[in-house]
């Protein structure tokens, strides 16, 4: 299967891109400070996204804030990123990030979202349907629990 992904060492051009957003995130929290807005820059960067992801960013955006309040928003690697006291709880990596062919709804190890001995922290999402938003609401509020 051909790819266009371009490959430098180790790390592909948009690993390495992430990389690169992400030290400029820290660098501009440093700036900042503890008080800074994090909200703008994330939706900054929902309305940079195509439209297909934009759309899923922008609803799950919404969702997660309403099922969490207690959660801020941030930009993690680049990625719209929903965090607890500093420690991302869950993400939204667009299809485009990486060139997949869908976006995904992440949960760090901050989630708790334990499940007996095995359980799913990344979930494919093509649409926002009421089950999925229910199911997103469900998770959100079990991760923060």
């Amino acid at each position: 299967m051909p790819t266009t992904t371009k490959t430098t060492g180790v790390f592909t051009d948009e690993e390495r891109g992430a990389m690169k957003e992400r030290a400029k995130e820290l660098r501009a929290s440093t700036k900042r400070g503890a008080k800074a807005d994090t909200e703008g820059p994330v939706l900054e960067k929902i309305a940079e996204m195509a439209e297909s992801d934009r759309a899923l960013a922008e609803r799950l955006h919404v969702l997660i804030k309403a099922a969490a309040p207690a959660l801020t928003a941030k930009l993690w690697y680049g990625m719209p990123a929903y965090a607890r006291d500093g420690k991302v709880v869950c993400f939204f990596q667009s299809a485009a990030k990486f060139k997949t062919r869908y976006a995904v709804l992440g949960f760090s190890d901050e989630a708790r979202l334990d499940d007996g001995t095995l359980w799913p922290t990344y979930f494919a999402l093509t649409e926002l349907t009421p089950d999925t938003e229910a199911r997103v609401d469900a998770l959100v509020r079990q991760a923060v629990s």
